[in-house]
């Protein structure tokens, strides 16, 4: 690649070249170095239509150059003439410079991916200048901030007060326009390390703070600023703690009702087990007394010359129904197998006294008394039976409707009931017939 010196006269700057801005503290260093060392490296240009030159990459040694009054400078002349690749050659020249601003990069990113003579897109862009395509995204946010932010800007990472750097600023870009600007300016100020920038960046984030309170902040300094993030943060968590200790009460009350629910549905089957056991011993009591008129029935029938197997089967029905209905119940019958037996004892003990009253009513002589003390010693058994077992009180008809008995232990207490209620029948046909009996004697 040959290098020929050319006039300073005959060469311009390019002023769509990505970078522009020039420290003049650094340009002075330049002059320097070249005054006394000469210039080290050529600068790039190309020709231009009208016999000119144009500078492709070297404008800070062009400038330095010509400030100290140098008629010539060595160049390398470039036969490229598409815009595309004279501009990705002045970026990636440029990258490799001192001085090229994180805003300058962006600027220049920007314009590739969006001016119609370019048009690239990210992943093009990221393959040619060999850098990440986050790269070029981040550098490209920078450009979310205004004129008086963006003049700020400086590469590198060092905090300078009244400077910015791109750490500094990615945190807070996502913020309104009316919070990103005037933070940026206060963490300029205020030398914030990046750190400091999170924290207040989540500050004015934090979508429980009012966009009034948050514009009263940026009267603050950053000190401040960082006092009221410590408070907000101090604050969230006493109320998380008090959200966490209201949460563990709920439960606790939660299951506090739960056993209180449980116990309650427990002592309702107590009372609903109690109630059927009531409901069964009654069903025994009447099932028991039912039992009893069938025996007092069956030695009466046989006695008046009835069935003998009609009077047992009666006998019988009344103690089947006793069995189905499972146990005894003061309420139903009030009578018990104890207290039908001992009535048994005392009609048999004074069997013979009755025999002999009925025969005297009746009229009947010595030889037909003994035919009747059977059928006195039945009907003083039914008697005392019938004394023994008292009237259903209405209470305890109540209370069987409203016990909850269902399954096998209703249908025990059903048939009982109608076991009763057969061998009542049976027996009433049997006296009536000893009524029919007793009333032809008495009328003959």
């Amino acid at each position: 690649m040959d290098i020929i010196h050319i006039d300073l006269h005959l060469i311009d700057e390019d002023t769509d070249q990505p970078r522009y801005q020039f420290d003049q503290e650094a340009l002075e260093e330049l002059m320097k170095s070249i005054e006394e060392l000469g210039l080290l490296s050529p600068i790039k240009v190309r020709t231009t239509p009208d016999g000119r030159y144009k500078i492709i990459y070297g404008n800070r040694r062009y400038k330095a150059s010509k400030m100290l009054g140098k008629p010539t400078i060595p160049c390398i002349v470039s036969t490229a003439t598409d815009e595309m690749d004279i501009y990705l050659e002045q970026i990636a020249e440029n990258l490799t410079r001192e001085g090229f601003s994180p805003i300058e990069e962006a600027e220049a990113f920007h314009k590739l991916m969006n001016e119609s003579k370019f048009n690239s897109s990210l992943k093009f862009l990221a393959s040619k200048l060999g850098k990440p395509e986050a790269y070029i995204k981040n550098k490209c946010e920078l450009l979310k901030f205004g004129n008086a932010v963006r003049k700020l800007i400086v590469g590198g990472t060092q905090i300078r007060k009244d400077k910015l750097t791109e750490d500094q600023l990615l945190p807070i870009k996502d913020l309104p326009i009316e919070h990103r600007d005037p933070l940026a300016l206060i963490v300029a100020r205020d030398e914030m390390p990046v750190s400091d920038v999170k924290k207040i960046a989540k500050l004015f984030k934090d979508k429980e703070i009012s966009d009034g309170t948050k514009d009263k902040l940026l009267y603050k300094n950053g000190f401040e600023l960082l006092q009221t993030w410590s408070t907000v943060q101090q604050n969230k968590k006493e109320r998380e703690r008090a959200a966490e200790l209201k949460a563990e009460q709920a439960e606790r009350a939660a299951e506090a009702k739960a056993e209180k629910a449980r116990l309650a549905a427990e002592a309702a089957a107590s009372a609903d087990m109690a109630g059927t056991g009531a409901v069964g011993a009654s069903a025994n009591g009447a099932s028991g007394g039912a039992g009893n008129v069938g025996a007092a029935g069956g030695s009466n029938a046989a006695v008046a010359g009835g069935s003998a197997s009609g009077a047992i089967g009666a006998g019988d029905v009344g103690a089947l129904g006793g069995a189905a209905a499972g146990g005894g119940a003061p309420g139903l019958g009030g009578s018990s197998s104890d207290a039908a037996d001992a009535a048994a004892r005392d009609a048999s003990a004074g069997s013979t006294a009755l025999a002999e009253a009925a025969a005297a009513a009746l009229g009947l002589s010595a030889a037909e008394m003994a035919s009747t003390e059977p059928l006195a010693a039945g009907l003083q058994q039914l008697l005392a039976t019938l004394a023994a077992v008292q009237p259903l009180p209405p209470e305890a008809l109540a209370a069987y409707e409203a016990a909850q008995v269902q399954g096998t232990g209703s249908a025990g207490f059903a048939a009982g009931v109608d076991a009763l209620i057969y061998g009542l029948e049976q027996q009433l046909a049997q006296w009536r017939e000893v009524k029919a009996v007793t009333d032809a004697k008495l009328n003959a």
